[in-house]
């Protein structure tokens, strides 16, 4: 008779441990798990009871049919807004950041760019996206340009809070040691605004993809907002709820991986130690 070594045990009995343990630690996913269970549960009896018309209001066993009904053709549509979403939200990141860089260092884009950019937030981007449509076309470029201008504004204000928060005391000791502007921009700067871009990183995440959802409204042939429009004119609410659903995880997926990715890069930082500490 041959015994295991613990070299030689299944991995399948690490994985379920592993699991467990991050079950266990995952306070705010299992309250959110229990709550919306609870919610849907609710949701669906009062349906039931009321007979209230599926064009009206429908329950989610009604939603979940229609999520189900043409996965592939429902799924195709979402690839189309996520694309148009990343493809804005990268853009939105790297000119949003060479933005608030020129603005720190620069007095006189300071008070030229960022006052343009902060009078261009003011301006509804619904009352200005029939014209991107009309000089672009329909095709992805016109919700991509729609979807940068909603949100490349906070991404710019919280990178240029963040590359301004700095010590002048560090400064000073940098220039003493005979620093460079760019060694201090990357050795002190940059590293202190970490935070604040990544603040405006999730923000930027989220409305991307509203901006991509108001262009795809606005004149689309494809997309989640193309099927929430065609399907109200259609009178099938069981599938607008669906394409608001598969929005609302987009959403938080969108967000949580940049989330995942702050906690990476600043795993020292004071927030992440305080919230490990509260889950």
């Amino acid at each position: 008779m041959t015994t295991q070594t613990p070299a030689q045990q299944p991995e399948t009995s690490r994985e379920d441990g592993s699991f467990l343990r991050w079950w266990k630690q995952s306070s705010r996913l299992r309250f959110f798990l229990v709550f919306s269970i609870l919610v849907l549960t609710a949701w669906e009896w009062l349906c039931s009871v009321t007979g209230v018309r599926p064009y009206i209001f429908p329950a989610p066993s009604q939603v979940f049919k229609e999520l189900i009904n043409d996965p592939q053709w429902l799924a195709a549509h979402t690839a189309y807004s996520v694309s148009a979403t990343l493809i804005a939200f990268a853009i939105s990141v790297v000119l949003g950041l060479i933005l608030s860089v020129g603005i720190v260092y620069s007095r006189l884009l300071d008070r030229t760019l960022f006052t343009t950019l902060v009078a261009t937030n003011a301006i509804p981007k619904v009352a200005i996206a029939p014209l991107f449509v009309l000089w672009i076309g329909t095709d992805i470029e016109s919700k991509v340009l729609i979807a940068v201008l909603v949100s490349i504004f906070p991404m710019v204000v919280d990178s240029v809070v963040g590359l301004r928060s700095v010590d002048p005391g560090m400064l000073d000791l940098a220039r003493t040691y005979r620093g460079t502007a760019l060694q201090m921009f990357w050795k002190i700067r940059f590293p202190n605004a970490l935070p604040s871009i990544f603040a405006g990183m999730k923000v930027a995440i989220s409305l991307s993809l509203v901006g991509t959802i108001v262009g795809e409204f606005v004149g689309s042939n494809w997309g989640l907002g193309f099927v929430i429009l065609q399907s109200q004119g259609q009178y099938n609410t069981p599938r607008v709820f669906a394409a608001i659903l598969v929005l609302s995880i987009l959403g938080t997926l969108m967000f949580q991986i940049v989330d995942m990715i702050e906690r990476r890069a600043m795993p020292w930082h004071v927030s992440h130690r305080n919230r490990h500490d509260e889950d």
